[in-house]
């Protein structure tokens, strides 16, 4: 199990059909290390729970970055603000902490993708839908092609050695400002 810890628009690729995730810089594999607490990922896809500085769960977190994904396909914006505008991150940041979003009523949505939504950004974690949850959804199943709901695990998995390697590899890469930009905005929350 691998929570990717920063999903966002720009670390998927599309491959006809098929969408691939990219980008594991930060990933953490349930397996190899101890449940994420830091503060990483894009700001307007990031988890209110990733806030706190506490442990969360990773993959509840992914639920929440793929959420914003498909607001922006669906809508064409953010659902709480684009952090390109570094003047506006604490607004951002607020509006994720209560979940503040709202869907334009020039965008038509149906009321199963709305539901869809409203379950998936919720502030506590343990209320959030999970990907299992997620995959079974009416909005989810609506017009998928029978052969996308078949996971092929043999194509996407890697020997044990090459994951090694990778891991090897992400240890010894420099580390980001990233997650210290947050922690910064964090405390600029606290003022």
């Amino acid at each position: 199990e691998i929570c990717h810890r920063d999903l966002k628009l720009e670390n998927t690729l599309l491959n006809g059909k098929l969408i691939k995730i990219c980008d594991f810089g930060y990933s953490k594999s349930y397996l190899l290390h101890s449940r994420p607490k830091s503060m990483i990922g894009t700001p307007s896809y990031i988890a209110p729970e990733i806030f706190s500085r506490k442990e969360y769960d990773g993959k509840l977190a992914d639920v929440w970055s793929l959420g914003v994904i498909l607001y922006i396909m669906l809508v064409g914006e953010f659902p709480f603000g684009d952090q390109k505008d570094l003047q506006n991150l604490k607004k951002i940041m607020n509006q994720i902490m209560v979940v503040q979003y709202k869907i334009p009523d020039t965008v038509h949505m149906s009321q199963d993708c709305r539901n869809l939504l409203s379950r998936i950004f919720v502030a506590n974690p343990m209320k959030r839908m999970s990907m299992r949850e997620i995959k079974s959804h009416p909005w989810f199943l609506e017009k998928l092609p029978k052969e996308a709901t078949k996971e092929d695990p043999i194509s996407c998995v890697q020997s044990i050695e090459e994951i090694m390697s990778i891991v090897d590899e992400a240890k010894a890469l420099p580390t980001t400002s990233s997650s210290d930009q947050l922690e910064d905005l964090v405390e600029a929350l606290k003022m």
